[in-house]
Formats: C-alpha cells, sequence, structure tokens
C-alpha cells in the first residue's frame, strides 16, 4: 500500500515543481555533493529522482516494500540546513535504503515476518541514528529472507521473493536480498544488510555490489532484529568501495547497549577514508585460501578468480597461490551455534514490548507464507539454547576455544606469509534459478570463516558469467584491520573496474 501512494505523496508534497532530471545511474556520495555544492540539483530533487526509479522499476524486481513518507520533508531540511550553512556533513542528503530487520521510527520493521507486520519502533537502532548524525536520509525499507533464515534467497511472507535485477529468473541470494537488488537498481545511493553468516556478503555478490562485513563490534547491532547474536553484523552494501567506506566511517562507534562496540573505547577513531588509495596494492601480500577456491567451482567463475589473480598481480601486489591453512576442515566444523530462541525473545522483550508477542510460540502462531521459512523456524526453534549443534557451549568470537582456534589458525597462516589479507570467490557459483534455488544453492563460501572468527572481509566485483550474472571476490583482513582491506578492495576496484549497472529495460 506504501508504495502504491507514494506517487500521490509526490504529489501532495508539490514534487512537480522540483523535478529535474537526474541521472542516478551508479551516483556516489562524491558526486551528489559535489553537484549539492555547484547548485545542479538538491537533496529534494534527488530523492524524488530515486522515488521515481522505484516506482518504474521495483514491480519487476520486488526490492522494496516500504517508503518512508517523511523522507522529502527530511531532504528539505537538509537543503535548507546547506543553504545555510554552506556546510555538508559526510552523508548530507544522501538517501539510503534499510533492510526490514533494522528499527527504524515511523517506519514497519517486520524481519519479513507475519509476526512483526504492524511492528512500528518508537526509537531508530543505533545504526540509523549514526547515519542521520550524518545527514543520511532514510529513503525505505527493503525485501529481506522472512527473520533472515536462508542465504539461498530473499523471501517474505510479507513481500514475496526478490528478484535479480541482472536476470530476474534468478535469485538475490539471502538474506539481504532486497537491499541487494534495490542497490544494484539504483533505487537510492546506499543500503544497509546485515550479516549472520553470509547476507551481506551473498547478495552483494549475486547483485554486482561492494559489502562490506566488519568485525564483529565494529558496528552495533542493538535494534536489529537478530538471527543469532553471537554471529550478526550490520554493515553497508553499496555500488562503490568508497561509499562503503563513507558508510562505516559514519556508522562505526560505541554503543552502551551492544557490549561488542568496547573496542571503540579503547581505541582511537580511524578515518577510514584516508585508505582509499589507488596505488593501495602496490607492494601487498595476499594469499589464496585454497581450500574453498578450486573445488567445485563453476567454471565462469573459476575464470574470473583466476583473472582476478593476474589484475591483483599487475597491480603490484604479490599473490601467493595454493595456500593451506592447518587444519582447516577440521577447524570450520561444529561453529554454528544457533541461538535464534533466545536472541529473538530479548528483541521481543527489549524492543517490541508486546505481551502477546513475546515467545518463539507466540512468533509461530501467526504462521508463514514461506515455505523455506517454516523449516527454518521449525529448525532454530527446537535447538537447545546456548549449546552447539553437535557439542559444547556458545560463546562470543572472542571467548569461545573453537572460534578462537579457528581465528588462530587463519592468522598464523597470514603470519606465517606475511600477508596483509586472504582471497576466495565470494561464491563459488553464479545466482540460481529461482525455480530451482534448493538444488542449485551451491557455493556459499561467505559462511566459512568471517562469521566464526569475527573477522572482517570485503567483497566486491570481479566480473560477469557469460550469461552476464555478477561474481565477486572475497578479501578477508585480521580483526579490526579494515583499513588494509580498504586500501586492497579499493585498489582493486579501481584497477578493474568491473561493476556495472543492469539493463531493468
Amino acid at each position: 500500500m506504501r508504495i502504491i501512494l507514494f506517487a500521490c505523496l509526490l504529489l501532495v508534497l508539490g514534487c512537480d515543481n522540483d523535478k529535474k532530471h537526474i541521472e542516478l545511474t551508479e551516483l556516489t556520495v562524491a558526486e551528489i555533493h559535489s553537484q549539492f555544492q555547484k547548485g545542479t540539483f538538491n537533496s529534494k530533487q534527488l530523492v524524488t529522482s530515486y522515488l521515481e526509479q522505484i516506482n518504474k522499476y521495483n514491480t519487476s524486481l520486488n526490492a522494496i516494500t516500504f517508503i518512508n513518507e517523511e523522507a522529502l520533508k527530511r531532504a528539505e531540511v537538509l537543503d535548507q540546513e546547506f543553504k545555510t550553512t554552506g556546510k555538508l556533513r559526510p552523508l548530507h542528503g544522501i538517501p539510503v535504503i534499510v533492510k526490514d530487520n533494522v528499527n527504524t521510527e515511523g517506519l514497519p520493521t517486520t524481519a519479513g515476518s507475519l509476526a512483526l507486520k504492524n511492528y512500528f519502533p518508537d526509537e531508530d537502532a543505533h545504526i540509523i541514528k549514526k547515519l542521520k548524525e550524518n545527514g543520511a536520509i532514510i529513503l525505505a525499507k527493503s525485501n529481506m529472507a522472512e527473520w533472515a533464515f536462508t542465504a539461498m534467497l530473499s523471501e517474505s511472507s510479507t513481500h514475496g521473493i526478490s528478484k535479480n535485477p541482472y536476470n530476474t529468473d534468478h535469485v538475490t541470494a539471502g538474506s539481504s536480498g532486497g537491499t541487494g537488488a534495490a542497490i544494484a537498481a539504483n533505487f537510492g545511493t546506499l543500503g544497509i544488510g546485515t550479516d549472520t553468516g553470509n547476507s551481506i556478503r551473498g547478495p552483494s555478490s549475486h547483485n554486482g555490489l561492494v559489502g562490506f562485513r566488519t568485525t564483529i563490534g565494529l558496528t552495533s547491532i542493538s535494534g536489529i532484529v537478530p538471527l543469532f547474536v553471537r554471529n550478526d553484523v550490520v554493515g553497508p552494501m553499496c555500488r562503490t568501495v568508497a561509499d562503503a567506506t563513507k558508510f562505516m566511517q559514519a556508522t562505526a562507534s560505541h554503543d552502551p547497549k551492544d557490549k561488542s562496540t568496547y573496542h571503540h573505547v579503547e581505541k582511537p577513531t580511524i578515518d577510514y577514508t584516508k585508505f582509499l588509495i589507488k596505488s593501495g596494492l602496490k607492494g601487498a601480500r595476499i594469499g589464496v585460501v585454497t581450500e574453498m577456491s578450486y573445488n567445485d567451482i563453476h567454471p565462469d567463475v573459476l575464470k574470473n578468480f583466476q583473472n582476478a589473480i593476474k589484475d591483483l598481480r599487475r597491480l603490484g601486489a604479490t599473490v601467493i597461490d595454493s595456500t593451506y591453512i592447518n587444519n582447516f576442515e577440521a577447524l570450520r566444523q561444529d561453529q554454528w551455534c544457533r541461538m535464534f530462541r533466545i536472541d529473538v525473545e530479548d528483541f521481543l522483550r527489549d524492543y517490541v514490548k508486546n505481551d502477546s508477542l513475546k515467545t518463539v510460540e507466540h512468533l509461530k502462531s501467526y504462521g508463514s507464507k514461506s515455505e523455506i521459512g517454516k523449516q527454518r523456524f521449525e529448525r532454530n526453534t527446537k535447538l537447545d539454547v546456548n549449546k552447539r549443534i553437535e557439542n559444547g557451549e556458545c560463546l562470543d568470537f572472542l571467548n569461545d576455544p573453537k572460534r578462537i582456534a579457528f581465528r588462530k589458525a587463519v592468522v598464523d597462516h597470514m603470519d606465517a606469509l606475511n600477508l596483509d589479507a586472504l582471497i576466495y570467490p565470494s561464491w563459488n557459483y553464479p545466482p540460481a534459478p529461482i525455480e530451482s534455488f534448493l538444488e542449485d544453492y551451491k557455493g556459499d563460501n561467505s559462511q566459512v570463516i568471517a562469521p566464526h572468527t569475527g573477522q572482517p572481509a570485503f567483497t566486491i566485483p570481479m566480473g560477469y558469467t557469460q550469461n552476464g550474472l555478477p561474481t565477486g571476490i572475497q578479501f578477508l583482513g585480521r580483526l579490526y584491520d579494515e583499513s588494509t582491506l580498504v586500501k586492497l578492495t579499493y585498489s582493486y576496484e579501481q584497477g578493474t573496474l568491473h561493476r556495472k549497472a543492469p539493463d531493468l529495460n
């Protein structure tokens, strides 16, 4: 209903008087701010143009679920502020697409479920507050996999399946697929995703985007519907490394409501934008995670990955191929702890505050229109709380013995070879057809290392298949070493320029 009505909203607010042709394709924060300063267009005109883009193409993609009816008014306020002060905040007037599990005041936060269909938070999540402080505009909410339960596709009970803008017969991956499709299709400038195992990097890879999974605790997850808090991260899904870095810069901060963000109390603030260096690969040492890069891989993805290695070397990096992490296969096992029950009930108590929505049994009573959502709900609520799938207690990434052992093996390997980062394909297979997503779901490498070790992992485009579907390469770094990953990925991006907009017509 809100999407249908937004065209009327434009008319009511007098936007016919503010119409201006703006070429939205691949617009960046820097380009937008340059145009603001030149007076070419303002934020209200930009928001209007994005809303028109959504109105024109969202029906075929099913990426956007709710339009923020206050977006145009917010743009007017920011335009007036710039006119008065002559200054732009870091994200001044920049429209953002928000995944529908992030609390956003005045907008429903459903997590794709029927149970939360009428939940309207009375306060923004910490990350939304930080974005607003930096001048951003919340433009719309995006579709997602129900409860963020699956990496396979983004299907909700509230809005159905999101489709890949490069080929609408294919999945966006999950669970942040609505954001992925929306940003790929130029529905907004910046996008928010959440990532428990794959859900920023998978949809980013499948939709030709840059996706940052940062170190656990670099950015607060308070006010976000959880999947498994011990693994959950929130972060940027953007078209460029520079935009993702500016998003990270604006949102990385301490939050008393999220104890994992303690790092910010002890460490000085880093200006990540200083690491946007085109020559950043010169002298870098990068290792290939052989275990995930060459076994069971689609030929087009393999070709793109091999070309990526050549490009990295061409751009000045030393790439060490055929490297093996000690005891890798054993250490990666039994890392998952499915703690949805306890985590979501904590969220219901702290944020929803509704006596009829206090337990997973209450949630279950609302049912689901997603078959895979139903299956995952059953699976994730039957398991013992605070227990591993196989054996042992579940702890955070800094205190869990199995997570520590896995991370130590990875970092020891990096240290032994003096590596700045490790690389592997984000997915070993291209986006699956929607009609056969269950059979064709394979090659998801994002689940393997970063969520368990807590390390940062960034995905960026590395080319397309012969059929025009995006593929991504992933860079894994040391804890809290996002600055190195920014430098490496920016240099690779600028040296290859793989990202291209989908043809929506």
